[in-house]
C-alpha cells in the first residue's frame, strides 16, 4: 500500500508543479495584463483533484490518520481554483488580480499542505 501511496503523491506533485508553473511562466505577461489560464494549469488543478481524493481514500484504507479539518480546507480552495481556471480558461485574456489569486491559493495551498501538522 505503501508504493500506492507514494506513486499517487508524486502525481499530485506533478499536478502542483503544473498549476503553479503554468503561474509562474506567465508572472511578466501578468504584469503586462496580457497572462491567460493555459491548459497546463486546468490539468494540473484537475490532477491535484483527483489525486488528493485517491490519496485521502488509500490513507484510510490504510488506517492511516486523515486530519478532514485540513483536508476539507485544501478541497475548498483547490475547488475555487479550479472552478476560476475552469470558467476563465478560454478567454484571451485574465484580469491580474484574477490570475495573481489563483497563484496566491495555490501557494496558500501548498504550505498548507507542508506546514499544517
Amino acid at each position: 500500500m505503501d508504493v500506492l501511496i507514494h506513486l499517487f503523491v508524486g502525481l499530485h506533485i506533478i499536478g502542483i508543479a503544473a498549476l503553479l508553473g503554468g503561474f509562474l511562466t506567465q508572472m511578466k505577461a501578468m504584469g503586462e495584463g496580457t497572462a491567460r489560464f493555459g491548459p497546463a494549469m486546468l490539468h494540473g488543478a484537475l490532477t491535484m483533484l483527483v489525486t488528493g481524493v485517491i490519496l485521502v481514500g488509500l490513507n484510510q484504507a490504510d488506517d492511516q490518520s486523515v486530519d478532514n479539518i485540513k483536508i476539507g480546507v485544501k478541497l475548498a480552495l483547490l475547488i475555487v481554483i479550479l472552478g476560476l481556471v475552469y470558467v476563465k480558461r478560454d478567454e484571451e485574456k485574465v484580469d491580474k488580480g484574477l490570475f495573481g489569486l489563483v497563484g496566491l491559493l495555490t501557494t496558500v495551498n501548498v504550505f498548507i499542505a507542508v506546514l499544517w501538522t
